[in-house]
């Protein structure tokens, strides 16, 4: 199995921060019946931040994909483990995205849109945006040769 950059950490753990921040805050500042001291947010914030890396740390090291002759195998989840298998037939087309924070880490997300869904089924983050491009080319190959495999066939 391939593994994502070690990058992709750092865009997780910033997204953790920032939700430990919005939480932290609004315990932080929540109207109560009785005042709330600011300590109780930051205490908040610290102890989702502490959670949220050690989830990032666990969410890095169980996420993996190989492209096979005949799909994308995909494997995630720390809580839940997901397997998923992409066969090439089903493939309807390949993006490559880059938000602001993945441009800063230099990193990338592979988009891959499958018939019969209704958005992105499947999406690989934490590539470096050439490996992106290389796959989504990959990808978009071996889905138009199976694809002319089966018409051949019929």
């Amino acid at each position: 199995m391939e593994v994502l950059s070690p990058r992709i950490r750092t865009v997780w753990i910033i997204v953790g921060v920032l939700i430990s921040a919005v939480v932290g805050t609004a315990v932080g500042l929540a109207p109560t019946e009785e005042y709330i001291e600011a300590p109780l947010g930051v205490l908040v914030f610290v102890g989702l931040l502490v959670v949220l890396g050690f989830y990032q740390f666990l969410r890095y090291r169980n996420w993996g994909f190989e492209v096979q002759e005949d799909a994308v195998y995909i494997e995630h989840g720390v809580l839940v483990r997901v397997k998923k298998v992409v066969p090439f037939v089903r493939i309807q087309h390949i993006d490559s995205r880059r938000g602001p924070v993945e441009r800063a880490t230099g990193l990338a997300t592979l988009v891959i849109y499958t018939a019969g869904s209704r958005g992105a089924d499947v999406s690989i983050p934490g590539l470096k945006p050439e490996r992106a491009d290389e796959l989504r080319e990959k990808l978009r190959e071996l889905a138009i040769e199976n694809e002319e495999s089966i018409e051949d066939a019929v």
